[in-house]
């Protein structure tokens, strides 16, 4: 998780909050439970070789130098968030937002808002990722071995496998696994093939 935390210090957090209408403290809250799960949708495309090399394509497609220095939000492609949002978890979109809203503390943040942030926050996570990842080629340009599967599970603070054991760390992360009102751990348990 220290990675992640270094990218939600550096998160234009003003900048998102006039972007979505909501205060500088609930987008930090919701961007501090976004963030992970954002990685962990990566995660769940790397089951394999061949997946993991058509998400290590997708991210080689996108602004490596957005997630670099200042993050400026002006230089963010919303739409390409949506759709980034949409390839990573599908119709449950909504789902995963509501479970987000659950997950921070006091149940203060309006899902509204982090269905507002997610396509935002996608292009950066991308672009962090890409930037963490850029030592983990072969002398090809192919992604090594569990390379990509290492740095998402380094960032979610645990080793590189997906599967149901990212799914219970993910809801840890989460605060309060998959028990509970919380339906995110299951949500993305199910994504990430994990029994729930």
């Amino acid at each position: 998780m220290a990675d992640l935390n270094e990218l939600l210090n550096r998160l234009p957090i003003d900048q998102l909050a006039a972007q979505t209408g909501a205060s500088p403290d609930d987008v930090r809250a919701a961007a501090a439970k976004a963030l992970p799960t954002l990685v962990a949708g990566l995660a769940a495309q790397t089951g394999d070789e061949s997946s993991t090399a058509k998400v290590t394509g997708a991210l080689a497609q996108h602004d490596n130098d957005l997630a670099q220095g200042s993050i400026d939000l002006k230089q963010v492609d919303e739409a390409d968030g949506r759709k980034i949002v949409g390839k990573l978890f599908g119709d449950q979109s909504d789902d995963v937002a509501k479970g987000i809203s659950g997950a921070v503390p006091a149940a203060a943040v309006d899902p509204g808002l982090v269905k507002k942030l997610l396509p935002l926050l996608a292009p950066i996570v991308l672009s962090y990722v890409m930037s963490q990842f850029g030592g983990k080629t072969t002398g090809t340009g192919q992604a090594s071995g569990g390379g990509l599967g290492e740095v998402l599970g380094g960032m979610l603070g645990g080793g590189g496998k997906s599967g149901g054991g990212l799914g219970d760390l993910l809801g840890s992360v989460l605060g309060g696994g998959s028990g509970g009102d919380n339906p995110l751990g299951s949500i993305l348990g199910g994504i990430l093939g994990g029994k729930k």
